[in-house]
């Protein structure tokens, strides 16, 4: 019996793809939706997006571009552009227009009679750019000028920047200045708390075709979601990795001590222990010499969670600060 016919499953509940299907709503989740989407719909031509690493930033977005009607087309950009001319070439490409042989003047010549053709036939450009943290200002201030393609009377694009927490510190720099006056939407999303963990956990093995009895106790979800600290990404590698466990132990049900073998095994002390030198195997280690106890697609989990948010707490009134120093200019 495989893996998921052994927990009557009819797909797996706990990928790494951002599939929206699979997507669960936190609060500050729906808030971010919600902002999103009436950014656009009352024309405001740029939002930012950030949260913390693995927090659902991508999967959102998805669920935010699905929202749009037809009155919007619609590019995602989830390649980090090193140039200028790497962007426009990434953005005609996902609009299927033919850019070969072109330099960036004609590329964007080429951009704003397709903006002119959508706006006539009464449709917006909505402009998504993921990881907007690792763009360089060259490419950042090419984005800005592309919110200068506009009527008298409308934006022709909608602009939407996500990225993790140090993006908005770099907004607040001198050198950012214009860009962060057009940003009309500063919108954040969290980690989930514990109950919010549960749903998250119950609703992605309900999309995966999960009914009948639980699949993991109250003891293994309250330790998951512990261990997680509510971010999404850490969440779905324990439940994948708890669950691959009790299908090798012949389970049916993930308990808790199964989750803490798991735990455990991921432990990067065990790893980092092997490697030590032997002159300082004898030396009593300390929090600040200690590795963090779980390691999750590379980020600290338990030390850095509220140095995280307590980071992006602040960058992010420092941008409102600076928005309100700043007057917003909708125009160029």
């Amino acid at each position: 019996m495989g893996f998921l016919e052994h927990f009557g499953l009819v797909e797996q509940p706990f990928g790494v793809t951002p599939d929206p299907r699979f997507m669960h709503l936190g609060p500050t989740h729906r808030e971010a939706l919600a902002s999103l989407i009436y950014s656009t719909e009352t024309d405001r031509g740029f939002a930012m997006l950030t949260g913390p690493p693995g927090t659902g930033k991508t999967s959102l977005l998805y669920r935010y571009m699905e929202s749009l009607g037809d009155s919007f087309r619609k590019a995602f950009l989830y390649q980090t552009p090193g140039t200028s001319v790497d962007l426009m070439r990434y953005l005609l490409a996902s609009l299927s227009i033919d850019c070969s042989d072109k330099d960036l003047p004609q590329m964007h010549e080429l951009l704003s009679r397709f903006l002119m053709a959508e706006t006539r036939a009464g449709r917006r450009l909505v402009l998504v750019v993921d990881e907007a943290q690792n763009l360089s200002n060259e490419v950042l201030e090419t984005i800005r000028q592309l919110s200068n393609i506009e009527t008298p009377c409308a934006k022709m694009m909608q602009i939407v920047l996500a990225g993790q927490p140090q993006f908005a510190e770099r907004l607040c720099g001198d050198t950012m200045a214009q860009l962060r006056q057009r940003i009309s939407t500063v919108i954040s999303i969290e980690p989930f708390t514990e109950q919010e963990t549960n749903v998250y956990i119950n609703h992605r093995l309900w999309v995966a075709g999960h009914i009948g009895q639980a699949l993991l106790t109250a003891g293994a979800m309250s330790l998951i979601a512990k261990e997680s600290c509510g971010i999404s990404r850490i969440i779905n590698n324990l439940c994948f990795q708890s669950m691959t466990l009790a299908y090798g132990m012949n389970k049916k049900e993930v308990d808790g001590s199964i989750v803490r073998q798991v735990i455990s095994e991921l432990a990067i002390e065990k790893i980092t222990a092997k490697h030590v030198p032997l002159s300082d195997k004898g030396q009593k280690s300390t929090p600040e010499t200690t590795g963090p106890r779980l390691l999750m697609g590379g980020a600290s989990v338990r030390n850095s969670r509220k140095l995280a948010l307590g980071a992006c707490a602040m960058l992010l009134l420092a941008v409102s600060f600076a928005l309100r120093r700043t007057p917003l200019r909708l125009g160029p």
